[in-house]
């Protein structure tokens, strides 16, 4: 059966496992549990500092996102993703991307494209100090405040739901510094074009930009996964 989400707990905007769910989230998206590692539970409650309960009720929603996948009597590996799940992924996120600037474009508040814009300036000063982890935040949040700023609730749930996925590769996409550059002067133009509310030249931008992301994360997968199967996959076990 798919992974149900436990239910928030009043009063505190979230539950014990879906805490631990997001930091284990942040380690797979930055390669610190890379595609294919194996997830024992007494190593990660160990270093999390959490008990086998709401460990595993994470592990189920990681497997509901799509990150991990859970087998009986073998517990949690990270989902490695094949080439056609990486076109297949940024064919859909292509398209949900370029409809919400279409719509940021003509229904973002004077505030909301304010925020956007400060986000890029602190995205710039992360990127001029090299530390892609505080640049790849700022990239997530831009790219949700620009849904946000479409004011169309279905077409969030839609961007979230999918872009989970391919997360880890375009954060690891940034590792090669020419990338890297290429993709902040994207950003650049993508905060420029939006305070413009320039929907033809936003839309063509992040179409652009999502391209570049797609062959760069086939160049990563294709120099870094290893076959299924292979002895090579990390084991985060005891």
């Amino acid at each position: 059966m798919p992974a149900r989400r436990p239910p928030r707990v009043p009063g505190n905007g979230g539950t014990l496992p879906a805490s631990v769910a997001e930091r284990l989230r942040e380690r797979i998206i930055e390669g610190e549990f890379p595609p294919g590692a194996r997830l024992n539970e007494r190593t990660l409650g160990e270093l999390l500092g959490v008990s086998r309960t709401p460990l595993r009720e994470a592990l189920r929603l990681l497997a509901f996102d799509g990150l991990v996948h859970i087998e009986p009597n073998r517990g949690a590996q990270v989902v490695e993703l094949s080439e056609t799940d990486v076109r297949e992924t940024f064919e859909v996120i292509g398209g949900i991307e370029t409809l919400a600037c279409h719509y940021a474009c003509e229904r973002a508040t004077d505030q909301e494209i304010a925020e956007i814009r400060a986000l890029t300036f602190e995205m710039m000063a992360s990127h001029a100090r090299r530390d892609l982890p505080t640049y790849y935040r700022c990239n997530r949040e831009i790219h949700a405040r620009i849904h946000q700023a479409a004011h169309n609730t279905l077409l969030t749930r839609l961007y979230e739901t999918q872009n989970i996925r391919i997360q880890n590769l375009r954060f690891v996409s940034n590792e090669n510094h020419e990338n890297w550059d290429r993709s902040m002067r994207q950003h650049i133009d993508i905060a420029e074009a939006l305070a413009a509310r320039d929907t033809v030249r936003l839309t063509e931008i992040m179409r652009t930009h999502l391209q570049c992301k797609y062959e760069a994360a086939l160049k990563y997968l294709a120099q870094h996964t290893p076959s299924q199967g292979s002895p090579n996959h990390p084991q985060y076990s005891a």
